[in-house]
C-alpha cells in the first residue's frame, strides 16, 4: 500500500497546485545551464512556501493559506504524444523497484506474519527465507502499511501528466514568468519580445494550448543576473528601469552563480534537486533482462514530473521524441475521442533539462547557500506580491460577474445557506440522463465562470467557498445534462468537502461514485475515472474504510478497454495490488483475499510487461498459500515465479521455484508433472551452462531417505552350486532383526573371550558388516583394503512420471593414512578423486518408475589405507520418452530390458547423504535439551589387508529325525592374500554338530567316497553273546571338561593355518535336535590373521542353518539296586536298568521301522554288563507306535578313574565304538552343565570352614548313596522308503540316570511329551519333572548341602542280602530243634561310619516243630550315622522272597 510521509490532506493539496508558465530567453537558459539545470528545474526545490500566506475572500474575510506549493513549467506548444504518456508511466513503474538492503516490512495479520519485502528478489526468493526472523516494530500510525514506491511514482506521474481540459481549470496556467538575463544587450527589449510571444501563444488561433486560466494572465518579469561574470551595476540599473515600467510587484532581480565553476570543488554544497529530477532518457534494455536499472528516487517527498516533460518544443530545445523505440510501445493512431475532445499532452521540451540529471551528474555547482536563499526568496516574493494578489483579484471579479448576471445576493459566499436550505429539485438518476457528454459551454458561460471560481478557490485552499461553487455548478450542469462538466464538479465537490477544516460535513463518497460512473459509462473517459478512483481511495483509506476502498479499486480493474491507446493491464495491476493491501489492513485482516488479489495483480503485471513486479506479487502471495495444503495453488504460484525469474535471468530463483514444485507432494496430473519437470531441467541446464566451473548443485529429485542408507563391507554372497551351499553370512537382502543381532553379538563376545584366554574385553565392539539405522554407528566402521564397500541408497520418486538417472555413482573424499607405521596413522594430502585410491562403480542407467521407492547399490573399491568419507551421490537427472501413465498402466512396462530412450534433457547434479545420529538421552543435560549423537556409517576407516574366509556346506540336510546322526562336509576357503589361523566356531547349539575329535582330522578325498557308509565308527562283532564291550575316553578329547565354554569349538585345520587361496574339506556330523519342529542353528566362524593389526584383530563369518526335525523315538530308563545278582567278587554291588523305547514317529516321515542296534552306557562309576532278555530274538524292531522294554545289568567299575567308561551292548552284527566320534561327541556336548555344577561344588566346598566342611562331606556321601550317575545311549537305525529306495538312517538318544528308582526321560518338550503320555500320566510325571533331564542338566535343587540327610537317603545307606540254602533237611524226630545257618550280608553304600541295629523281635518267638516254608525276610535293619541319634529303617529291595523250605526226614 502507498505509504506517504504526507497526510492525505497534503497529498490532495499537492495534487492540484497553481500552475505558472515560464518563458525564458536563450541567454537566461545558458546562465542556468552552468548548473546543469534549466530555469524550471532550478526553482523546483524551492516552490513550496515555508510560511503562511494571507489573502481575503470576496466577503473581505481573512483567509490563511498554509504550506502552499506552486508549479513552474516551461510553455509547451506541441500537440500531445500519446505514446509518451504510455511509456512514461510504464517506465516510472519499471524503474521504481524495492530498494535493496532495507529492512523488510512485516505485517502481522491473524496467524500470518507477512513479509512485504522492500528487498529485491534478485538476491533470494523471499517467501522461502526465514522471514519470521525479520519481525520489526510496526508503524506507529493507526494502520499498518507497506511502502509501494512504484505506485506512488505512478500516481504522481499520472496526476501531473493529466491533460488540461475545457471542462475544468485546475491544469490551466494562472501566471507566466518572463525570464531574461542581465547580460543581454537590451534586456528590456527582450522582455517585450517574450511578452509578445506569450500573448501570441495565448490569444492567437495558431495555438490551442496550453490552456490559460483567464485572458488577462499575470506576467511577472524576472531579470536573471550571473554574479560570477556579469556587471552588478548594470543589472541594478536595468532592474530600476524594470520597476519603473512594470512596478515593484511585477518584476524581480534574481542573482545566482555566486561561486565560480573552477573553484571550491572540495566544498560540500547540498543538492536539493536530485530527488526531483527525472532521468531524461529511461532506457530499458529488455523486459526480460536483469540488467542494471536507474531507479527514480523513491523517497516519500515531493516528486513532481512537470507536464512539459512530455512534449517536444523544438523552439526551446529541439529534442526529438525518443519513446518510439520502446519495445512495449503499441502501434496505434491517436483517438481524440478518448479524451472528450480535450486531449492534451505536453511536449518533451524540458527533457533536455533533465537529460544530464542522472545520478552521476552534479547540480548547482555554481550556486552557494546564499544563492539557494535568494531563489527561495524569489519564489516567496513572486507568490506574495504577484500570484496571490492576482488570484484574489480574479476571485473578486468572478464573484462580481456572477452576482450581476444571476441577480443573486451581494456575496456568493454569504448565500451558501440559502442555496442549500431552499427547495431542492430531485436529481435525476445517472442512468436517466442522456449521453450529452459532448455539450460544450462558451468560455463566457456563467456555469463555467462558477467552475472557474471554484477551481481558483480550491487552488488557494479556500475549500468551503470552493465546495459551494462546485455544488452550485453541479446543479447547473445536471440541469443542462452536461455530464462531463457535472462529473468534474461532483469530483471536486467531494474532495473539497473532505478538505474543509473541522469536517463540517461527512465525505460524500456517493459524489465520487457518481463521477466515476459518469466518466466511465457516459463520457468513456477512463483517464478521469482513474483520477477519481485514486483520489477517493486515499480518502477512504485515511478513514479506515478499507473494504470500500478495495471495492472501489477493484471496480476499475474490470475494464478491459484501453485508454489513450494503452492497454489497462498496468493500471489494473497497480490497483489490484493496492486493493490487496487494503484487505490486509482491515481490522480483521482478510489474508486470503490479500493473497488472491496479489496473484491477480501479478498476472496483470506480467501482461503489462512488468516482470519484476509480477514476480514480487507472486512471492508475497506465496507466504499465505505456502504450507496450507493448497498444493495446486502452490504449484501454480511456484511455476509462475520460476518462469518470471527465468525471464529476468534470475536463474537461481527460477531453479528454486521449480524445485519446490517437484519436491512437494504434488497432486497434479502426470502430464502436468512432466511439464514441470521439463521446465526445471531446461532452467537448470541454463544455470549449469552459465557457471560450468562451479561445484555441482543439489538436485531435488529423486527423494533420498538418508536414514535408510545401508553400508555393507564385504563381497557379494556366492550362489549355491549344486550340493554346495555357501554360508549365509550377512547381505543387503536380509532384513534387520534386533533379536538376531543381539544373539550374534553374544556369540562373538563369547568366542573373543575364549580366544583371549577367557578375558572379557571391556571395550569389546562386535564386528559390523552391515550398518543401518538400527546399528550402533557411533564408532568409525572398519573396511579392508581391496574389499568392496557397498552403499545402498533409498531413492523415492514422488512424481507420476518415471525418472531416469544416468552415470550414477558415489561422491567421496579420501585421506590416505598408513596404519602400519609406528605413529599409527601417517596423514597424507586429502584426495577427493582418483581411481588409484578408490575405485567407484558407475551405474549407467537407473530407472525409477512413477511413485516408486527403489534401492540403488553403489560400490567402492578402496586400494589404499586411510579415512574414507562418503559424501553423497552424483548423477544425471532426466526422464524418458513416453512417460505418460494412462488408466494406471505404467508406460515403462516393457522397457526393463535394454536401453531406455531419454527425452534429450538431462542435468548433472548431486545429493548429499546427511544422516542425523540418534538423540542423546543419557545425562540430565541431554534429557532437557535436544542433542544428537554422531552417525559415522558413511565414514569408514580402510585398514590393511586381512584374511577373508568363505565357508561352503556340502550335502547339508534340511530335514532330520529327532536324534538322527548325519555326516556332511564343510569346505573352508581362504580367498584373500593373507593366511588365516585360529579358526573357531561358536554356536548356542553345540549339541547339534561336531567336527570330531583329534582322530578324525584326516578327511576323505571327497564327500562321495563315504556317501553310503555309516556315520559311526563300527567293527564287526564276532561273538554271539549279548555282553558288553568296554572302552574308555576322556571328556577333554571331545572339548568337554576343560573349563572352556563348550559352545566354542576349534575347527581342526591341518597345521592350524589356511594359506591364501587354499581350501580344505572337513567332515561335520549333525544330530537332529530332540524337539520336533523347525530349528535355526547359528554358526559363527572366528578367525585371525597371522600378522597382528592395530585396527582389526579378528574377523567373523556367520551362517544360519535351518533344520526341520520330525519325531523318532522316546526313551525312558529306571535304575534299581539288585540283591540277587552278584558281580565277580560276589559283593553284589550291581543294578538293574530297565529301558523303555517307544516309536512315536508318524507316517509322514516315511519311516518304516526302527531297529535298536546298540545300548551303551557312559559313566565313571558304572557300566552295563549284559542284557537280561527273556526273548531268544536279539533283533529289536519297533514299528509305528510300538514299545520295547530292555532289562540290563549294570555293575560298578573296577577302577575309579577320571576317564569315562563306555560299555556297549550290541543287538546287531556291528559294534558302534561309542567312545569315539561322533557318538561320544554328542554325548559329552549334552552334558555341559554337569561339569559346571561339579566345579561349582568343588569351589564352594573349598571355600568353607573345616568343621562345616567335614559335616557337609558326610552328608554328601550319604546323598550319593542314592545317586547313580549312569548315562544310557540308545543307538538305532531307521529304514526309510524314499523315491522307491530304502535308506538307512542312524541316530542316538541319551538318558541320564541320577537317582535310584527315579525314572528319567529322553523327550525334552513337555507339550510334546504330554501328547504322547496323555493327561493322567503327565500329571503324575509332572510332579517328578525336576528329575527329567536331557539337554539342560542344571538340577533345580539348590547346590547347598542340607543340614540333615533325608529319610530316603538314609534308607539307602545299608544294602542287605541273605545267604541261605533254599532247602534244608532235618529230622525232627531225632532233634526237635532245627538250626539253619543263614548269613546276613550288610553292605555300607557310603563312605561314612554307620551304626546298624538288627531287630528280629517283631515276630513271634515260639519255635516251630514241624516242616514247611519259612520267610526269612521279616527282619528289620536300622541304621544311623555314628554321630547321629535317629535310627532309620533301611529299605529291603530283594528281587525275590527270602523263603526257605525245611523238609522233615
Amino acid at each position: 500500500m502507498a505509504q506517504r510521509v504526507q497526510s492525505v490532506q497534503e497529498f490532495l493539496q499537492d495534487s492540484f497546485v497553481p500552475l505558472v508558465a515560464a518563458l525564458c530567453s536563450e541567454e537566461a537558459e545558458r546562465v542556468t545551464r552552468r548548473n546543469n539545470l534549466g530555469f524550471c528545474e532550478l526553482v523546483k526545490p524551492f516552490c513550496r512556501l515555508t510560511s503562511e500566506v494571507h489573502m481575503r475572500d470576496p466577503n473581505n474575510q481573512l483567509h490563511i493559506i498554509k504550506n502552499l506549493k506552486i508549479a513552474v513549467n516551461n510553455i509547451i506548444t506541441q500537440p500531445p504524444q500519446p505514446g509518451a504518456i504510455r511509456k512514461l508511466l510504464n517506465d516510472v513503474v519499471t524503474v521504481s523497484q524495492p530498494a535493496e538492503g532495507l529492512v523488510a516490512n512485516v505485517i502481522t495479520a491473524g496467524d500470518y506474519d507477512l513479509n512485504i519485502s522492500d528487498r529485491s528478489v534478485k538476491a533470494s526468493v523471499p517467501w522461502y527465507s526465514s522471514w519470521k526472523d525479520t519481525l520489526m516494530g510496526l508503524n506507529t500510525s493507526t494502520f499498518y502499511s507497506a511502502t509501494t514506491p512504484w505506485f506512488e511514482a505512478y500516481r504522481e506521474s499520472f496526476l501531473q501528466s493529466m491533460p488540461a481540459s475545457d471542462h475544468e481549470f485546475l491544469n490551466h496556467y494562472v501566471a507566466c514568468m518572463l525570464v531574461v538575463s542581465s547580460s543581454e544587450p537590451e534586456p528590456v527589449e527582450q522582455f517585450l519580445k517574450l511578452s509578445q510571444e506569450q500573448h501570441r501563444i495565448q490569444h492567437s488561433n495558431e495555438y490551442s494550448y496550453p490552456k490559460w486560466f483567464i485572458p488577462n494572465t499575470l506576467k511577472y518579469y524576472v531579470l536573471l543576473h550571473d554574479v560570477s561574470v556579469g556587471e552588478e551595476q548594470r543589472a541594478d540599473s536595468v532592474y530600476e528601469e524594470m520597476k519603473q515600467r512594470y512596478g515593484t510587484q511585477g518584476c524581480y532581480l534574481l542573482k545566482i552563480n555566486s561561486r565560480g565553476s573552477n573553484r571550491g570543488a572540495d566544498e560540500q554544497i547540498p543538492d536539493p534537486w536530485s530527488q526531483y529530477l527525472q532521468k531524461s532518457n529511461i532506457q530499458v534494455q529488455d523486459c526480460c533482462d536483469d540488467g542494471p536499472y536507474t531507479v527514480i528516487s523513491s523517497k516519500n517527498t515531493d516528486h513532481f514530473i512537470p507536464l512539459d516533460e512530455l512534449g517536444n518544443d523544438s523552439k526551446v530545445d529541439g529534442l526529438s521524441n525518443n519513446f518510439k523505440t520502446h519495445p512495449l510501445q503499441l502501434d496505434h493512431t491517436s483517438d481524440s475521442g478518448c479524451f472528450d475532445g480535450t486531449d492534451y499532452l505536453k511536449s518533451n521540451a524540458s527533457l533536455y533539462e533533465s537529460k544530464k540529471s542522472n545520478t552521476g551528474t552534479p547540480h548547482g555547482m555554481c550556486l552557494t547557500l546564499t544563492d539557494h536563499d535568494r531563489i527561495r526568496q524569489f519564489i516567496q516574493e513572486f507568490t506574495f506580491r504577484g500570484l496571490l494578489p492576482h488570484i484574489e483579484k480574479t476571485i473578486r471579479q468572478l464573484n462580481d460577474q456572477l452576482i450581476s448576471r444571476k441577480g443573486l445576493s451581494r456575496s456568493l459566499f454569504s448565500a451558501t445557506k440559502k442555496w442549500f436550505s431552499g427547495s431542492k429539485v430531485p436529481e435525476k438518476s445517472i442512468n436517466e440522463l442522456k449521453s450529452t457528454s459532448g455539450l460544450l459551454y462558451p468560455p463566457e458561460a456563467p456555469e463555467l465562470q462558477i467552475r472557474k471560481m471554484a477551481d481558483l478557490c480550491f487552488l488557494v485552499q479556500h475549500y468551503e467557498l470552493a465546495y459551494s461553487c462546485y455544488h452550485t455548478a453541479k446543479k447547473d450542469f445536471l440541469n443542462d445534462q452536461a455530464m462531463l462538466y457535472a462529473a468534474g464538479a461532483l469530483e471536486m465537490a467531494a474532495v473539497s468537502a473532505f478538505l474543509q477544516p473541522g469536517a463540517p460535513r461527512p465525505y460524500p463518497a456517493h459524489y465520487m461514485d457518481t463521477a466515476i460512473q459518469t466518466y466511465r459509462d457516459i463520457c468513456k473517459n477512463m483517464l478521469l475515472a482513474e483520477r477519481c478512483v485514486l483520489l477517493s481511495a486515499e480518502i477512504l483509506k485515511s478513514q479506515s474504510k478499507y473494504s470500500e476502498a478495495a471495492a472501489l479499486l477493484i471496480r476499475l480493474t474490470t475494464e478491459q478497454s484501453a485508454w489513450m491507446g494503452m492497454d489497462s493491464d498496468l493500471r489494473s495491476a497497480l490497483l489490484l495490488e493496492q486493493a490487496a493491501h487494503c484487505f490486509i489492513n482491515m481490522k480483521s485482516p482478510m489474508v486470503r483475499k490479500f493473497a488472491f488479489h496479489m496473484i491477480l495483480a501479478g498476472h496483470r503485471y506480467s501482461k503489462a510487461g512488468q516482470k519484476k513486479h509480477a514476480l514480487r506479487c507472486y512471492c508475497q502471495a506465496m507466504q499465505v498459500y505456502k504450507g496450507k495444503g493448497w498444493s495446486l495453488a502452490e504449484d501454480h504460484i511456484n511455476f509462475t515465479i520460476g518462469r518470471q525469474s527465468f525471464t529476468l535471468r534470475q536463474l537461481e530463483n527460477a531453479v528454486s521455484a521449480f524445485r519446490h514444485i517437484l519436491i512437494n507432494d504434488s497432486k497434479q496430473t502426470a502430464a502436468q508433472q512432466g511439464a514441470f519437470l521439463r521446465e526445471y531441467l531446461y532452467v537448470y541446464r541454463n544455470v549449469s551452462q552459465l557457471s560450468p566451473d562451479e561445484p555441482l548443485p543439489q538436485l531435488p529429485l529423486p527423494y533420498i531417505n538418508s536414514s535408510a542408507t545401508r553400508v555393507f563391507f564385504g563381497h557379494d554372497r556366492r550362489p549355491a552350486e549344486g550340493e554346495k551351499q555357501a554360508a549365509t553370512h550377512i547381505s543387503l537382502d536380509q532384513e534387520y532383526d534386533s533379536e538376531y543381532s543381539q544373539q550374534w553379538k553374544e556369540l562373538e563376545e563369547q568366542v573373543v573371550a575364549v580366544a583371549n584366554k577367557s578375558i572379557v574385553l571391556s571395550n569389546f565392539q562386535p564386528t559390523q558388516y552391515c550398518l543401518n539405522k538400527y546399528s550402533d554407528n557411533s564408532r568409525f566402521p572398519l573396511g579392508v583394503v581391496e574389499e568392496l564397500i557397498t552403499v545402498e541408497v533409498a531413492f523415492r520418486n514422488p512424481l507420476k512420471v518415471p525418472l531416469l538417472l544416468t552415470d550414477l555413482s558415489l561422491l567421496w573424499k579420501f585421506q590416505p593414512k598408513d596404519f602400519s607405521s609406528s605413529d599409527n596413522g601417517e596423514t597424507k594430502e586429502l584426495i577427493t578423486s582418483g581411481k588409484d585410491m578408490i575405485g567407484a562403480e558407475v551405474i549407467s542407467e537407473f530407472l525409477i518408475n512413477s511413485e516408486e521407492t527403489k534401492m540403488a547399490r553403489l560400490k567402492l573399491f578402496p586400494h589404499q589405507t586411510g579415512e574414507l568419507h562418503i559424501l553423497g551421490v552424483v548423477y544425471n537427472l532426466g526422464t524418458i520418452q513416453g512417460t505418460t501413465v494412462l488408466d494406471g498402466i505404467d508406460s515403462s512396462v516393457g522397457m526393463q530390458a535394454g536401453k531406455y530412450i531419454p527425452n534429450g534433457t538431462s542435468v548433472r547434479g548431486r545429493q548429499d547423504l546427511e544422516i542425523q545420529g540418534p538423540r542423546l538421552n543419557n545425562t540430565k543435560e541431554e534429557k532437557t535439551s535436544i542433542k544428537y549423537g554422531p552417525d559415522r556409517r558413511l565414514d569408514p576407516i580402510i585398514t590393511e589387508e586381512m584374511p577373508l574366509l568363505e565357508v561352503f556346506f556340502i550335502n547339508f540336510p534340511t530335514g532330520l529325525l529327532c536324534g538322527e546322526i548325519r555326516k556332511t562336509y564343510v569346505e573352508f576357503m581362504n580367498v584373500s592374500k593373507c593366511p588365516l589361523t585360529r579358526l573357531k566356531v561358536v554356536s548356542k547349539r553345540p549339541e547339534c554338530f561336531t567336527f570330531g575329535g583329534s582322530s578324525t582330522i584326516l578327511t576323505p578325498l571327497s564327500p562321495s567316497t563315504s556317501e553310503h557308509c555309516s556315520a559311526y565308527k563300527t567293527v564287526v562283532k564276532h561273538s554271539t553273546s549279548v555282553c558288553s564291550l568296554m572302552s574308555s575316553a576322556s571328556s577333554v578329547d571331545f572339548g568337554a571338561g576343560t573349563g572352556n565354554q563348550t559352545e566354542v569349538i576349534d575347527v581342526p585345520l591341518p597345521d592350524s593355518v589356511l594359506l591364501p587361496g587354499a581350501s580344505v574339506q572337513l567332515p561335520m556330523w549333525l544330530r537332529g535336535p530332540d524337539e520336533e519342529g523347525v530349528h535355526e542353528i547359528h554358526f559363527l566362524f572366528y578367525y585371525e590373521s597371522i600378522k597382528k593389526h592395530s585396527k582389526m584383530c579378528h574377523r567373523v563369518l556367520r551362517h544360519t542353518a535351518v533344520i526341520c526335525t520330525s519325531r523318532s523315538l522316546t526313551v525312558r530308563a529306571t535304575a534299581y539296586r539288585s540283591n540277587a545278582l552278584e558281580d565277580e567278587k560276589g559283593e553284589g554291588d550291581n543294578m538293574l536298568v530297565f529301558v523303555d523305547v517307544e516309536n512315536i514317529n508318524t507316517s509322514e516321515a516315511g519311516v518304516k521301522e526302527f531297529h535298536i542296534v546298540q545300548v551303551s552306557s557312559n559313566s565313571k562309576n558304572w557300566k552295563l554288563q549284559e542284557s537280561i532278555n527273556l526273548s531268544e530274538d536279539k533283533d529289536i524292531k519297533l514299528a509305528n507306535r510300538e514299545k520295547g522294554k530292555l532289562c540290563l545289568k549294570a555293575v560298578r567299575c573296577k577302577d575309579l578313574l577320571d576317564n569315562y567308561t563306555f560299555a556297549d551292548i550290541i543287538f546287531g552284527n556291528e559294534q558302534i565304538i561309542s567312545s569315539t566320534s561322533p557318538c561320544a561327541d554328542f554325548f559329552f556336548r549334552s552334558l555341559p552343565s554337569e561339569f559346571k555344577r561339579t566345579q561349582t561344588q568343588h569351589t564352594m566346598h573349598a571355600s568353607q570352614g573345616t568343621a562345616k566342611q567335614s559335616l557337609d562331606s558326610a552328608i554328601r556321601l550319604i546323598q550319593k548313596c542314592s545317586e547313580v550317575d549312569l548315562n544310557i545311549i540308545v543307538l538305532w537305525k531307521a529304514y526309510v522308503v524314499e523315491d522307491n529306495k530304502q535308506l538307512i538312517l542312524e541316530g542316538q538318544h541319551h538318558v541320564v540316570l541320577h537317582t535310584v528308582g527315579k525314572e528319567a526321560f529322553s523327550f525334552p518338550q513337555k507339550q510334546g511329551f504330554k501328547k504322547i503320555l496323555g493327561n493322567s500320566d503327565w500329571e503324575d510325571l509332572e510332579q517328578e519333572s525336576p528329575e527329567m533331564v536331557l539337554f539342560n542338566f542344571f538340577r533345580p535343587e539348590s547346590t547347598s548341602v542340607p543340614a540333615k540327610p533325608s529319610p530316603d537317603h538314609l534308607s539307602n545307606l545299608i544294602k542287605t542280602s541273605l545267604h541261605y540254602p533254599e532247602t534244608y533237611n532235618h529230622s525232627f524226630h531225632q532233634k526237635s530243634l532245627c538250626v539253619v545257618p543263614v548269613i546276613l550280608l550288610l553292605s555300607n553304600c557310603s563312605q561314612a561310619d554307620v551304626d546298624v541295629i538288627i531287630d528280629l523281635r517283631h515276630k513271634t518267638t515260639s519255635v516251630q516243630k514241624f516242616a514247611g516254608v519259612y520267610n526269612l525276610g521279616t527282619l528289620r535293619v536300622f541304621a544311623k550315622l555314628s554321630d547321629q541319634v535317629t535310627l532309620f529303617e533301611t529299605s529291603q529291595q530283594n528281587s525275590m522272597p527270602a523263603l526257605i523250605i525245611i523238609n522233615s526226614i
